[in-house]
């Protein structure tokens, strides 16, 4: 934990008036931004392919974006859409 303070603060005077935004930017600076990013891809391509398995593509990519691999679970246990047979005329 002490590595992380020092690298959040360095450069950092703690009496500045922005010293608090300075030390936001140091961390999201360490966040892997790249890979979250292609996480990210991944998981909406994988919910879109379930949502399109289970005639819900938007769906699937909607729970995918909000949820992640949680989403994917959530589109495999919603039924499936069967359309309606047609009317008679």
């Amino acid at each position: 934990m002490d590595e992380l303070l020092a690298k959040a603060t360095q450069g950092v005077d703690p009496d500045a008036p922005g010293a608090s935004f300075h030390i936001f930017l140091n961390l999201m600076n360490m966040v892997p931004w790249g890979a979250l990013l292609w996480w990210n891809v991944a998981f909406v391509v994988v919910g879109a392919l379930l949502g399109w398995w289970r005639g819900r593509t938007m769906k699937g990519i909607v729970w995918a974006l909000v949820l992640g691999p949680i989403g994917w679970i959530i589109m495999v246990l919603t039924p499936k859409l069967v359309k309606p047979p047609p009317l008679p005329r």
